[in-house]
């Protein structure tokens, strides 16, 4: 039994996940972030969902928005090694703060606007002397377009970096890329772009945010601007997530990323089922680190009885067996050490409760000695 979990707020877009997954999955469990406790000890993690402690799954897929990435963090960080998770438990804060984002995507070289940090505020202004307007002024943290302002002079930067001054905020200036407000969404699920669109900002907004009002319409992505977005997700550290880009005039830009993307504008956009290719991937990577962790298992069993592969012909291999049907899929650590592959005819001896398997043509050792 292959059993998953998705830890979120319960908005639509997991709701839809959820479902999606119980074509795949034996067991699916929606679980409320809201009631999650993690207990940390030395050497030691603990996570309570409700008081009591969380059911063991194979698959775990965490969503929030920045207000619990503390909280998500903690949890894969506490179960990655347990647990096949498609958020690598730093990534919710990198993916979280705009700031950090950068950093990551310039550490990869992925293209995107040209962006400033300044020390303090008077730091600011004597930057805002030397930049080209317009420009986007925008703090490290929000979603759905939220805390991002637009600043076509001097004067009006200057104005809101009065107001932010008095919030005692950190934040970013960044280069404005002239799009006529249009800006690209591509959703990544492991290395595929499964969906893109285009979202046009509405009259009088800057914004191409869906919850801003703007409106979706498909788009067929080229290939660089699907590796860029791919790209960019595998810097972060998601195997799931949106990436934003703009179109500038050397090519794709990447703005921002999403680690918990809605699904409603791009589905409705695209009349693709975002939500099923993401319940496939997360299946199929489920089931690999199952069976990875069942062959990292039978080789620390093998290194206790002091048997190293190199040294492991003839010596036995305590593993349980891999059913397909009526097949036999045999430990990965068995062709390891026997070097057959699928191309080798293979003698195969098979009697009640025992296998033996010789390559077909080779004398067996014992039976090649001379006396």
């Amino acid at each position: 039994m292959v059993k998953a979990a998705v830890i979120s707020m319960g908005s639509i877009s997991s709701k839809w996940i959820v479902k999606a997954m119980k074509k795949y999955f034996e067991k699916v469990d929606a679980v409320n972030i809201r009631n999650l406790e993690v207990f940390i000890q030395s050497k030691k993690y603990q996570i309570l969902y409700g008081g009591d402690p969380l059911e063991e799954y194979d698959c775990i897929y965490c969503r929030g928005s920045y207000r619990y990435a503390d909280l998500l963090r903690s949890v894969s960080h506490a179960l990655k090694e347990r647990v096949y998770m498609p958020i690598f438990p730093s990534a919710f804060t990198i993916g979280h703060d705009k700031l950090l984002t950068h950093l990551k995507l310039g550490d990869a070289k992925i293209p995107m606007p040209t962006t400033y940090l300044s020390s303090s505020a008077d730091a600011a202004k004597k930057l805002l002397k030397s930049v080209s307007y317009p420009i986007i002024m925008k703090f490290p943290h929000g979603t759905h377009g939220k805390g991002v302002m637009f600043a076509d002079s001097y004067e009006s930067a200057s104005s809101m970096l009065d107001a932010l001054a008095v919030l005692n905020q950190p934040f970013l200036i960044q280069e404005y890329v002239e799009t006529g407000g249009v800006d690209t969404r591509a959703i990544v699920v492991g290395n595929k772009v499964v969906a893109s669109m285009r979202r046009k900002a509405i009259q009088g907004e800057k914004r191409a945010n869906i919850h801003a009002g703007a409106k979706g319409e498909p788009a067929d992505l080229d290939p660089q601007t699907k590796k860029i977005a791919i790209q960019a997700a595998q810097a972060v550290g998601m195997d799931i997530g949106a990436i934003d880009m703009l179109e500038g005039t050397k090519g794709p830009l990447v703005i921002e990323v999403n680690l918990s993307p809605g699904l409603q504008g791009i589905t409705k956009a695209t009349k693709i089922d975002v939500a099923d290719h993401i319940a496939k991937f997360l299946h199929k990577r489920a089931k690999e680190f199952k069976k990875e962790g069942k062959a990292t298992e039978a080789e620390s069993v093998m290194k206790e009885l002091g048997v190293e592969q190199a040294e492991a012909e003839g010596k036995q291999i305590i593993s349980t067996l891999d059913f397909r049907g009526n097949r036999i899929l045999l430990p990965e650590v068995v062709t390891n050490i026997t070097g057959l592959t699928e191309k080798d005819e293979c003698v195969i001896k098979a009697l009640k409760g025992k296998l033996n398997i010789e390559k077909f043509g080779e004398v067996p050792e014992e039976k090649g000695k001379k006396k």
